[in-house]
């Protein structure tokens, strides 16, 4: 069966692989690769595998600098701002995949995260992450799911086992930290997409996130070290 590939290898609205930033990150991080689509299974998986650890390490995890619009949640916006959220760094790991001519799309999850801090707990009213963000990347014949939402320094201070991606498997969230107490359980998938669905996100966050804009320039770290801090 022939896998159509167009929409997972052309720039989009919020994927937008055609942003002169975004081209010039994945040409940094890949360089020499061309935007073709690419056959030779080895070089997409090392590009792949590369961008991945671009996106989740040189880009901050935030979720309290979260804007919601149409341009806020674009793969170039995330790289001017240097920093993001599991959306938006998942955008533009799909937007760098397409420069260098590997197909990749959005995908979406509803996750219960049992190591989110209190505070966000209670301005979120839950523990439920709707539309958890992350990226299908297709190698081998396969979709595969990539995380690249925690930065390496966030997992370290929050005693996470990082995510890895080697391109021959789905890297998604652990079901326990690195201290063996509950992480993230994945409740339902909400599926994969050439774009970040934008009007139905809002519905469904507006639906379940009355207090979301409370969030809004809060700050992250300060909430991180807070918690870690011994009683």
């Amino acid at each position: 069966m022939t896998i159509d590939v167009q929409g997972a290898l052309s720039s989009a609205t919020i994927v937008d692989s055609g942003h002169p930033a975004v081209i010039a990150f994945a040409q940094r991080v890949c360089p020499g690769a061309s935007a073709a689509a690419v056959t030779d299974e080895h070089s997409a998986r090392e590009r792949a595998v590369k961008l991945y650890y671009a996106v989740r390490d040189e880009v901050r995890y935030d979720p309290y600098r979260v804007d919601l619009t149409v341009n806020g949640l674009k793969a170039s916006r995330v790289l001017a701002d240097g920093y993001g959220w599991c959306v938006s760094k998942a955008a533009l790991l799909a937007a760098a995949c397409r420069v260098v001519g590997v197909p990749a799309r959005v995908g979406f999850a509803d996750v219960r995260n049992h190591m989110s801090t209190e505070r966000l707990r209670e301005h979120m009213g839950t523990d439920m992450f709707y539309y958890h963000g992350y990226t299908a990347i297709l190698l081998g014949g396969q979709w595969l799911k990539a995380t690249p939402a925690f930065n390496i320094e966030l997992c370290t201070r929050m005693r996470l086992l990082p995510l890895e991606f080697e391109g021959t498997a789905d890297s998604i969230y652990h079901p326990f930290s690195a201290d063996g107490a509950r992480h993230m359980e994945y409740v339902a998938l909400r599926g994969e997409f050439d774009d970040v669905p934008h009007a139905d996100l809002m519905r469904t966050f507006a639906q379940h996130y009355p207090n979301w804009d409370a969030l809004r320039n809060a700050d992250w770290d300060g909430d991180v070290h807070a918690q870690l801090r011994p009683a």
